[in-house]
Protein backbone atom coordinates (compact mmCIF):
# COMPACT_ATOMS: atom_id res chain seq x y z
CA UNK A 1 0.00 0.00 0.00
CA UNK A 2 1.41 3.41 -0.82
CA UNK A 3 -0.84 5.83 -0.64
CA UNK A 4 -2.47 5.86 2.56
CA UNK A 5 -3.88 9.48 1.46
CA UNK A 6 -6.16 8.09 -0.90
CA UNK A 7 -7.13 5.23 1.41
CA UNK A 8 -8.31 7.23 3.66
CA UNK A 9 -9.65 10.33 1.77
CA UNK A 10 -10.57 8.45 -1.32
CA UNK A 11 -11.88 12.09 -2.60
CA UNK A 12 -8.52 13.60 -2.32
CA UNK A 13 -7.06 10.46 -4.09
CA UNK A 14 -9.00 11.34 -7.29
CA UNK A 15 -9.00 14.98 -7.12
CA UNK A 16 -5.18 14.79 -6.20
CA UNK A 17 -3.74 11.79 -8.11
CA UNK A 18 0.06 11.69 -8.58
CA UNK A 19 2.57 9.83 -10.59
CA UNK A 20 4.18 6.54 -9.43
CA UNK A 21 8.03 7.68 -8.48
CA UNK A 22 8.35 6.23 -4.75
CA UNK A 23 9.06 3.10 -3.29
CA UNK A 24 6.21 3.00 -0.75
CA UNK A 25 6.05 2.35 1.95
CA UNK A 26 9.55 3.40 2.79
CA UNK A 27 10.90 0.77 5.83
CA UNK A 28 10.74 1.70 9.53
CA UNK A 29 13.55 0.33 11.27
CA UNK A 30 14.42 0.51 15.24
CA UNK A 31 17.83 0.63 16.33
CA UNK A 32 20.28 1.08 19.05
CA UNK A 33 23.45 3.86 19.58
CA UNK A 34 25.36 3.88 22.03
CA UNK A 35 26.07 7.29 23.71
CA UNK A 36 27.95 8.69 26.34
CA UNK A 37 25.21 8.37 28.95
CA UNK A 38 24.20 4.61 27.82
CA UNK A 39 22.40 2.88 24.25
CA UNK A 40 19.27 4.11 23.59
CA UNK A 41 16.89 2.45 21.05
CA UNK A 42 15.60 5.03 18.14
CA UNK A 43 12.86 4.45 15.27
CA UNK A 44 14.52 5.39 11.62
CA UNK A 45 12.14 6.10 8.87
CA UNK A 46 14.06 4.81 5.60
CA UNK A 47 13.34 8.18 3.01
CA UNK A 48 16.91 7.28 1.97
CA UNK A 49 15.46 4.07 0.12
CA UNK A 50 12.28 6.18 -1.05
CA UNK A 51 13.59 5.46 -4.97
CA UNK A 52 16.32 3.02 -6.59
CA UNK A 53 16.83 6.09 -8.77
CA UNK A 54 17.54 8.57 -6.26
CA UNK A 55 15.89 8.32 -2.70
CA UNK A 56 15.41 11.21 0.75
CA UNK A 57 12.68 13.32 1.03
CA UNK A 58 11.81 14.84 -2.44
CA UNK A 59 10.17 12.29 -4.49
CA UNK A 60 7.31 12.40 -2.27
CA UNK A 61 6.77 16.07 -3.37
CA UNK A 62 7.62 15.05 -6.71
CA UNK A 63 4.87 12.16 -7.16
CA UNK A 64 2.33 15.13 -7.13
CA UNK A 65 3.55 18.32 -8.51
CA UNK A 66 4.84 16.17 -11.89
CA UNK A 67 1.91 14.08 -12.32
CA UNK A 68 0.32 17.97 -12.27
CA UNK A 69 3.01 19.09 -14.74
CA UNK A 70 1.88 16.10 -16.78
CA UNK A 71 -1.58 16.64 -16.87
CA UNK A 72 -1.37 20.78 -17.58
CA UNK A 73 1.00 19.80 -20.56
CA UNK A 74 4.34 20.32 -19.65
CA UNK A 75 7.20 19.03 -21.85
CA UNK A 76 9.64 20.73 -19.05
CA UNK A 77 10.11 20.93 -15.13
CA UNK A 78 12.61 23.90 -13.84
CA UNK A 79 13.19 24.56 -10.39
CA UNK A 80 15.65 26.45 -8.36
CA UNK A 81 18.37 25.61 -5.57
CA UNK A 82 22.38 25.46 -4.90
CA UNK A 83 24.85 23.47 -6.59
CA UNK A 84 24.71 20.62 -4.74
CA UNK A 85 21.08 20.88 -3.38
CA UNK A 86 19.60 17.62 -3.27
CA UNK A 87 16.11 18.36 -4.41
CA UNK A 88 17.38 19.84 -7.89
CA UNK A 89 19.19 16.68 -8.23
CA UNK A 90 16.49 14.77 -7.64
CA UNK A 91 14.07 16.39 -9.80
CA UNK A 92 16.64 16.24 -12.82
CA UNK A 93 17.09 12.35 -12.25
CA UNK A 94 13.31 11.52 -11.92
CA UNK A 95 12.56 14.08 -14.68
CA UNK A 96 14.49 11.91 -16.58
CA UNK A 97 13.12 8.61 -15.53
CA UNK A 98 9.43 10.04 -17.02
CA UNK A 99 10.93 11.82 -20.17
CA UNK A 100 10.37 15.65 -18.84
CA UNK A 101 13.16 18.04 -19.63
CA UNK A 102 15.01 19.83 -16.94
CA UNK A 103 16.51 22.98 -16.04
CA UNK A 104 17.80 23.92 -12.47
CA UNK A 105 18.44 27.07 -11.55
CA UNK A 106 21.33 26.68 -9.45
CA UNK A 107 23.48 29.51 -6.91
CA UNK A 108 27.01 29.54 -5.23
CA UNK A 109 27.11 27.79 -1.84
CA UNK A 110 29.89 26.23 0.66
CA UNK A 111 31.93 24.22 -0.51
CA UNK A 112 31.16 20.14 0.18
CA UNK A 113 32.74 16.90 -1.28
CA UNK A 114 28.68 16.22 -2.96
CA UNK A 115 28.83 18.78 -5.17
CA UNK A 116 31.19 17.29 -7.59
CA UNK A 117 29.01 14.26 -7.39
CA UNK A 118 26.25 16.83 -7.91
CA UNK A 119 27.32 18.40 -10.82
CA UNK A 120 28.63 15.38 -12.83
CA UNK A 121 25.32 13.61 -12.20
CA UNK A 122 23.17 16.75 -13.60
CA UNK A 123 26.13 16.66 -16.93
CA UNK A 124 25.64 12.60 -17.73
CA UNK A 125 21.19 13.44 -17.41
CA UNK A 126 22.02 16.39 -19.46
CA UNK A 127 20.39 18.91 -17.16
CA UNK A 128 20.04 22.83 -18.62
CA UNK A 129 22.08 24.67 -15.59
CA UNK A 130 21.61 27.93 -15.18
CA UNK A 131 23.40 30.58 -13.13
CA UNK A 132 21.67 32.12 -10.48
CA UNK A 133 21.05 34.40 -7.73
CA UNK A 134 23.59 37.32 -6.88
CA UNK A 135 24.48 39.40 -9.61
CA UNK A 136 22.45 37.77 -11.73
CA UNK A 137 18.98 39.41 -13.82
CA UNK A 138 16.55 37.39 -13.20
CA UNK A 139 13.99 38.45 -15.35
CA UNK A 140 15.54 38.40 -18.84
CA UNK A 141 16.88 34.53 -17.48
CA UNK A 142 13.60 33.75 -16.85
CA UNK A 143 12.34 34.86 -20.11
CA UNK A 144 15.31 32.85 -21.73
CA UNK A 145 14.61 29.94 -20.38
CA UNK A 146 10.95 29.69 -19.30
CA UNK A 147 8.94 31.50 -21.86
CA UNK A 148 7.45 29.45 -24.82
CA UNK A 149 8.80 26.02 -23.59
CA UNK A 150 6.21 24.02 -22.15
CA UNK A 151 7.90 24.48 -18.20
CA UNK A 152 6.59 24.09 -15.14
CA UNK A 153 8.04 25.87 -12.36
CA UNK A 154 8.56 23.81 -9.30
CA UNK A 155 9.47 25.91 -6.10
CA UNK A 156 12.86 25.53 -4.03
CA UNK A 157 12.76 22.48 -2.23
CA UNK A 158 9.61 21.32 -3.90
CA UNK A 159 7.86 23.24 -1.07
CA UNK A 160 4.14 24.24 -1.98
CA UNK A 161 1.24 23.22 -0.29
CA UNK A 162 0.79 20.52 -3.43
CA UNK A 163 4.57 19.10 -2.80
CA UNK A 164 3.10 18.90 1.39
CA UNK A 165 0.54 16.66 0.23
CA UNK A 166 3.44 14.29 -0.39
CA UNK A 167 4.47 14.39 3.24
CA UNK A 168 0.58 13.93 4.47
CA UNK A 169 1.05 10.77 2.86
CA UNK A 170 4.11 10.02 5.03
CA UNK A 171 2.38 10.87 7.97
CA UNK A 172 -0.46 8.33 7.29
CA UNK A 173 1.81 5.68 5.80
CA UNK A 174 3.86 6.15 9.30
CA UNK A 175 0.87 5.81 11.13
CA UNK A 176 -0.40 2.51 9.28
CA UNK A 177 3.11 1.21 9.66
CA UNK A 178 2.77 1.65 13.68
CA UNK A 179 -0.77 -0.21 13.94
CA UNK A 180 1.08 -3.21 11.47
CA UNK A 181 4.25 -3.39 14.14
CA UNK A 182 2.13 -3.48 17.43
CA UNK A 183 4.69 -0.85 18.82
CA UNK A 184 3.65 2.25 20.74
CA UNK A 185 3.99 5.53 18.96
CA UNK A 186 7.44 7.52 19.44
CA UNK A 187 6.39 10.43 21.10
CA UNK A 188 8.96 12.34 18.64
CA UNK A 189 10.45 12.82 15.11
CA UNK A 190 13.16 14.72 14.19
CA UNK A 191 13.56 16.17 10.57
CA UNK A 192 15.67 18.20 8.79
CA UNK A 193 14.01 21.48 8.28
CA UNK A 194 14.82 23.75 4.93
CA UNK A 195 12.23 24.96 2.82
CA UNK A 196 9.50 23.32 4.84
CA UNK A 197 7.71 21.53 2.82
CA UNK A 198 8.28 18.26 4.21
CA UNK A 199 8.05 19.41 7.63
CA UNK A 200 4.83 20.97 6.58
CA UNK A 201 3.11 17.97 5.42
CA UNK A 202 4.30 15.97 7.78
CA UNK A 203 3.09 17.74 10.59
CA UNK A 204 -0.26 17.42 9.11
CA UNK A 205 -0.25 13.63 8.36
CA UNK A 206 0.46 12.82 12.33
CA UNK A 207 -2.75 15.39 12.82
CA UNK A 208 -5.13 13.17 10.79
CA UNK A 209 -4.04 9.74 11.50
CA UNK A 210 -4.40 11.39 15.39
CA UNK A 211 -0.97 10.32 16.24
CA UNK A 212 0.24 12.41 19.47
CA UNK A 213 3.93 12.70 18.06
CA UNK A 214 6.18 16.03 18.64
CA UNK A 215 7.65 16.86 15.13
CA UNK A 216 11.45 18.94 16.31
CA UNK A 217 11.80 20.45 13.12
CA UNK A 218 15.53 20.87 12.97
CA UNK A 219 16.35 24.09 10.75
CA UNK A 220 19.20 23.13 7.91
CA UNK A 221 18.61 26.85 5.68
CA UNK A 222 19.02 30.12 6.31
CA UNK A 223 15.72 32.19 7.66
CA UNK A 224 14.61 33.65 4.45
CA UNK A 225 14.18 30.41 3.77
CA UNK A 226 12.62 28.43 6.91
CA UNK A 227 10.64 30.98 9.24
CA UNK A 228 8.18 29.18 11.62
CA UNK A 229 5.57 32.28 11.36
CA UNK A 230 5.69 31.30 7.36
CA UNK A 231 6.00 27.23 7.90
CA UNK A 232 2.32 28.19 10.03
CA UNK A 233 1.44 29.86 6.76
CA UNK A 234 1.83 26.56 4.35
CA UNK A 235 0.41 24.08 7.11
CA UNK A 236 -2.86 26.22 7.46
CA UNK A 237 -2.90 26.76 3.46
CA UNK A 238 -2.01 23.07 2.86
CA UNK A 239 -5.16 22.31 5.18
CA UNK A 240 -7.51 24.83 3.22
CA UNK A 241 -6.84 23.74 0.47
CA UNK A 242 -7.27 20.01 0.93
CA UNK A 243 -10.56 20.98 2.46
CA UNK A 244 -11.45 22.37 -0.72
CA UNK A 245 -11.20 19.09 -3.02
CA UNK A 246 -12.30 17.15 -0.33
CA UNK A 247 -14.21 18.53 2.74
CA UNK A 248 -14.06 15.68 4.49
CA UNK A 249 -10.21 16.24 5.37
CA UNK A 250 -10.89 18.48 8.60
CA UNK A 251 -9.20 22.33 8.08
CA UNK A 252 -9.05 22.53 12.09
CA UNK A 253 -6.03 19.80 11.95
CA UNK A 254 -4.07 22.89 11.14
CA UNK A 255 -4.48 23.61 14.68
CA UNK A 256 -3.67 20.66 16.55
CA UNK A 257 -0.25 19.90 14.92
CA UNK A 258 2.33 19.35 17.35
CA UNK A 259 5.93 21.37 16.50
CA UNK A 260 8.84 21.95 18.22
CA UNK A 261 11.09 24.25 15.73
CA UNK A 262 14.80 23.80 16.64
CA UNK A 263 17.85 26.36 15.46
CA UNK A 264 19.83 25.50 17.69
CA UNK A 265 21.87 22.71 15.53
CA UNK A 266 22.48 25.35 12.95
CA UNK A 267 26.18 25.29 12.68
CA UNK A 268 26.59 28.95 11.88
CA UNK A 269 24.87 28.18 7.90
CA UNK A 270 23.89 26.74 5.41
CA UNK A 271 26.19 23.71 4.54
CA UNK A 272 28.60 24.69 7.51
CA UNK A 273 28.52 22.03 10.25
CA UNK A 274 30.16 21.67 13.80
CA UNK A 275 31.67 18.95 15.80
CA UNK A 276 28.13 17.82 16.77
CA UNK A 277 27.16 17.38 13.28
CA UNK A 278 30.22 15.60 12.47
CA UNK A 279 30.04 13.08 15.55
CA UNK A 280 26.63 12.72 14.43
CA UNK A 281 26.96 11.37 11.19
CA UNK A 282 29.71 8.78 12.06
CA UNK A 283 27.72 7.50 15.26
CA UNK A 284 24.36 6.78 12.46
CA UNK A 285 26.78 5.53 10.58
CA UNK A 286 28.52 3.19 13.42
CA UNK A 287 25.45 1.89 15.09
CA UNK A 288 22.27 2.22 12.26
CA UNK A 289 24.55 1.74 9.45
CA UNK A 290 23.01 5.15 7.79
CA UNK A 291 24.67 7.16 5.16
CA UNK A 292 24.05 10.94 6.57
CA UNK A 293 25.43 13.98 5.36
CA UNK A 294 26.57 17.45 7.17
CA UNK A 295 24.21 19.68 5.43
CA UNK A 296 20.93 18.30 6.46
CA UNK A 297 20.74 15.10 8.05
CA UNK A 298 23.80 15.09 10.13
CA UNK A 299 22.02 18.53 12.13
CA UNK A 300 18.76 16.69 12.79
CA UNK A 301 20.75 13.63 14.29
CA UNK A 302 23.02 15.96 16.57
CA UNK A 303 19.65 16.74 17.87
CA UNK A 304 18.38 13.37 18.64
CA UNK A 305 21.78 12.46 19.72
CA UNK A 306 21.47 15.40 22.31
CA UNK A 307 17.86 15.21 23.78
CA UNK A 308 18.85 11.41 24.58
CA UNK A 309 21.40 12.65 26.83
CA UNK A 310 19.72 15.37 28.57
CA UNK A 311 18.75 14.27 32.38
CA UNK A 312 15.10 14.68 31.99
CA UNK A 313 15.16 11.90 29.52
CA UNK A 314 12.54 9.31 30.56
CA UNK A 315 13.44 6.17 27.89
CA UNK A 316 10.81 7.77 25.37
CA UNK A 317 12.00 6.35 21.93
CA UNK A 318 12.61 8.92 19.15
CA UNK A 319 12.26 8.88 16.05
CA UNK A 320 14.73 10.00 13.11
CA UNK A 321 13.07 10.78 9.51
CA UNK A 322 16.22 10.31 7.43
CA UNK A 323 15.68 12.10 4.12
CA UNK A 324 18.84 11.63 2.24
CA UNK A 325 19.13 10.25 -0.48
CA UNK A 326 21.62 7.05 -0.01
CA UNK A 327 21.82 5.64 -3.57
CA UNK A 328 25.07 5.45 -5.26
CA UNK A 329 25.08 7.85 -8.52
CA UNK A 330 26.50 6.08 -11.12
CA UNK A 331 28.97 8.67 -11.37
CA UNK A 332 32.87 10.17 -9.55
CA UNK A 333 33.63 12.79 -7.86
CA UNK A 334 36.58 13.76 -10.91
CA UNK A 335 36.64 17.07 -12.92
CA UNK A 336 35.37 15.79 -16.19
CA UNK A 337 37.60 16.88 -19.54
CA UNK A 338 34.80 19.43 -20.85
CA UNK A 339 32.50 21.11 -18.51
CA UNK A 340 29.14 19.60 -20.60
CA UNK A 341 26.15 21.47 -19.48
CA UNK A 342 27.63 22.69 -16.12
CA UNK A 343 28.45 26.64 -16.21
CA UNK A 344 32.23 27.43 -16.33
CA UNK A 345 32.24 29.09 -12.85
CA UNK A 346 30.44 26.25 -11.52
CA UNK A 347 33.08 23.62 -13.29
CA UNK A 348 36.28 26.11 -12.41
CA UNK A 349 34.98 26.13 -8.61
CA UNK A 350 34.17 22.78 -6.98
CA UNK A 351 35.99 19.88 -7.56
CA UNK A 352 39.45 19.39 -5.96
CA UNK A 353 41.39 21.23 -8.20
CA UNK A 354 39.16 23.98 -8.19
CA UNK A 355 40.06 27.70 -6.43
Amino acid sequence: MSDHLAAAYPTLGERLPKISLADLPTPLEQHIVHTPVGARTIFVKRDDLSSTSYGGNKIRKLEYIFRRAIDRGACRVATFGAVGSNHALATAVLAHDVSLECTCFLTHQTRTPKIPYALNMHRLLGTEIVRYGSGVDTLPLFRKYLQNRKAWVIPLGGSSWLGAVGFVNAGLELAAQIAEMNTPSPSRIYIANGTMGSTTGLLLGLAAAELPIEVHAVRVADNRFADPIVLDRLVCKTALLLNRYDPTFDVRLAERVQLQWRDDFFAGGYAKFDEATEQAVHLANDDAGLTLETTYTGKAMAALLHDLQLPDYQGQEYLFWNTHSSRVLPVTAEQPDTPGSIPNEFYERYYCCGV
